[in-house]
């Protein structure tokens, strides 16, 4: 059936994760007559079966490792026997519990944004959009693929997310060799776990898996973990990592992961065999650009799929926007929400902040966490942005000591003129939640003094951000 002709502005999203989700909120706000077209349910992967879901799982880990960790600060857990003497517990992990609540609290939240979605006035419409000419979309539903609506726009936007990519040398079967879309059909902790590739998805789970309990294996073809990432803070987890046990074996690439009965066996490019129960795929993710008909209306995309898109996610049609992880820009769902209401602010005239690379936030959910913002280090050494750098270790600050905690730093960057902040690491726990600070003072272009004069409690981890932006302090001429 045709869509409602109306005198309002017509706003069609295909895909309802972050991206979709508020660029149609944001459109319903604005008084807009927007569809929200999604074929798994709203929220998207990033709600479903990835960020919700996998930053719960490390949730967990974390609550294991407080209790494994609470001997050092005095707190001891015992039990009594059928003789009264006192025996130390097992601290044992019902995975298929945990996996249970991931799983049900994702939905949750897909369920809250559907009836928030529904509340805004946005109509929702479950099936596969396809662009079928410009200013119009068909959906489809259904493996046979019926066709039974097509809504008409004056603005698109397209959030269809990715999804993990698939190697023909170790496929995965769902059971042994998985994606991180498969882990949480899990019932029990696997013995040994072997995970292939080591940027943040794969040093995410890797870290989550060791601290429930499980052996691990970490696959890296770099020459350390987490290669994008400040060299310091990889080292720091990759150290952290090594003491817990985790086996990591750099500088090799995984030629192929196979089956074996109850087993896996990766063999590696130095010709290696490694066994374990099974293994996680994480080498990355491809858009789900295709069948979408981008073509038939022109939106220009890279080889590898992503829509290109400029600082307000127009692409190169322009009543047509993409945001989110099918984009050229930066995948993360923080990116998304943002690119997601720019788009909508941009197409209805509103008022609108181009999103600068620069200024993004980021963080790896490993334990500790690495927390990032702005310019960086290496960008510095390459000459890239002139600048000054100061790290000071979290094993001096009192309330890590407190806590037991030896492993971080931060680590400020500024102008070499005014001292403006311009990039920083954090390296800590919960270091996410302490980078708003550096977030906002680079926003704001405050400089290392002005945030010298900030109060921090004492003690506070926090507290280590003004003492570093202290000691990057110059004296006046």
């Amino acid at each position: 059936m045709a869509a409602q002709i109306t005198d309002k502005h017509r706003i069609v999203v295909i895909g309802g994760g972050p991206g979709g989700y508020e660029s149609a909120i944001a459109g319903a706000q604005l008084g807009a007559d927007v569809t929200l077209i999604e074929r798994t349910g709203v929220g998207g992967s990033a709600v479903l079966t990835d960020v919700v879901p996998s930053k719960a799982l490390i949730a967990s880990a974390e609550a294991a490792v407080s209790i494994q960790d609470a001997d050092e600060l005095g707190i001891q857990f015992f039990v009594r026997d059928d003789k009264e003497n006192a025996r130390r517990p097992e601290v044992a992990v019902n995975l298929g519990k945990l996996n249970q609540r991931l799983l049900r609290m994702a939905q949750n939240q897909s369920d809250d944004i559907r009836r928030q979605l529904k509340d805004a006035g946005v109509r929702i419409i479950e099936g596969h959009g396809r662009i079928v000419a410009d200013g119009e979309v068909s959906v489809t539903a259904g493996t046979a693929g019926e066709e039974f609506d097509h809504v008409e726009y004056d603005t698109l936007v397209v959030s269809v997310g990715a999804s993990p990519r698939e190697l023909d040398s170790a496929k995965p079967d769902g059971e042994r060799i998985l994606t991180w879309k498969q882990l949480y059909d899990l019932e029990t902790l696997p013995e040994h776990l072997i995970v292939v590739g080591s940027g943040v998805t794969g040093a995410e789970f890797a870290s989550a898996y060791k601290s429930l309990g499980a052996e691990v294996s970490l696959v890296s073809s770099r020459d350390r973990v987490l290669p994008g990432e400040d060299t310091d803070a990889a080292d720091v987890i990759e150290e952290v990592f090594t003491r817990n046990g985790m086996n990591v074996l750099s500088k090799t690439r995984a030629e192929s992961v196979v089956r074996d009965g109850d087993e896996v066996v990766a063999t590696l490019s130095d010709g290696t065999e490694v066994r374990g129960s099974h293994c996680l795929m994480a080498v990355g993710s491809i858009p789900n650009t295709a069948d979408l008909g981008l073509e038939t209306i022109g939106v220009k995309t890279t080889d590898s799929g992503h829509i290109v898109v400029n600082r307000v996610a127009r692409t190169s049609i322009p009543n047509v926007y993409a945001a989110g992880d099918c984009s050229d820009f930066f995948p993360l769902a923080s990116v998304a929400s943002t690119q997601g209401r720019t788009a909508v602010f941009h197409a209805l005239g509103d008022q609108v902040h181009p999103i600068s690379r620069r200024n993004v936030a980021s963080n790896v959910f490993t334990y500790p966490e690495i927390a990032t913002v702005g310019w960086q280090e290496k960008d510095v050494k390459e000459q890239l942005r002139s600048g000054r750098v100061y790290k000071l270790d979290l094993a001096g600050n009192p309330r890590a000591k407190m806590q037991g905690f030896r492993d971080g730093f931060v680590k400020l960057i500024a102008g070499n003129n005014l001292g403006t902040i311009i990039g920083g690491v954090i390296v800590a726990p919960r270091a996410s939640e302490l980078l708003l600070a550096l977030s906002i003072a680079i926003e704001q272009r405050l400089t290392v003094d002005e945030v010298a004069e900030s109060w921090a409690v004492y003690p506070s981890l926090s507290g280590s951000i003004v003492d570093a932006a202290r000691a990057m302090h110059r004296p006046t001429d």
